[in-house]
């Protein structure tokens, strides 16, 4: 995702200048306050954007802005715990994945110049997503237990079936396992995660001051 959180200035306003009030040009304006800091109108553009690159469309302001918000409890948790950034090899194999999952080289830069963003730009989401879900990872992973019943199931209900529609060969089990065993360590971590997040939202003091755009 992106920069959630700027603390910076979001519109400027001369209080004692009438004339220069009038001259002055909204830059940007804030979307939220989460607790101290706060989310700007641009961080809200800026992932409907790279959604629109990835996706082929974006999610209301309203949405992404309950993204970017639980994007602020995730980050602020870990850089609490000083989780490290992601190594800069890290950000570029993300990058090459992203542009492979196109259908050319061409295809994805025509899409990318239709979004606006820069590689830079892609480069930054992808190293704040890479930071959020390498922490998210870390905080609940250790604690996943997963039941060898449950990677059978999954083998016999997807696996399984998904080869014999297509008419293929399905791989062993013990072929299958560690992919299978994977899968259902992320789901768990999903769910850890928006468990956490409803819990931490209620605790959270948040003003929303998004009254218009894209519904």
């Amino acid at each position: 995702m992106r920069r959630t959180l700027q603390i910076v200035t979001a519109v400027f306003l001369a209080l004692s200048a009438p004339n220069a009030l009038r001259a002055q040009e909204l830059i940007d304006r804030i979307a939220a306050r989460v607790e101290n800091d706060i989310i700007l109108l641009s961080d809200i553009q800026d992932l409907a954007r790279y959604q629109k690159l990835v996706e082929g469309h974006a999610e209301s302001d309203s949405q992404i802005l309950d993204r970017l918000i639980d994007q602020w409890i995730v980050r602020n948790e870990a850089s609490a715990a000083q989780y490290p950034p992601p190594a800069p090899e890290e950000v570029d194999r993300s990058l090459q994945r992203l542009k492979s999952s196109f259908s050319s080289p061409e295809e994805f830069e025509r899409r990318r110049k239709l979004s606006g963003l820069t590689i830079e730009d892609i480069n930054r989401m992808l190293a704040s997503q890479l930071y959020l879900s390498n922490y998210l990872d870390s905080r609940f992973r250790p604690s996943i237990q997963i039941d060898p019943k449950a990677v059978e199931t999954f083998y016999q209900t997807r696996v399984v079936e998904r080869a014999k529609s297509q008419g293929q060969e399905p791989p062993t089990l013990e072929a299958a396992r560690e992919y299978i065993q994977e899968i259902l360590i992320q789901q768990a971590i999903n769910e850890h995660t928006e468990q956490w997040l409803k819990e931490s939202r209620i605790r959270l003091h948040v003003e929303r001051f998004l009254t218009d755009g894209r519904k």
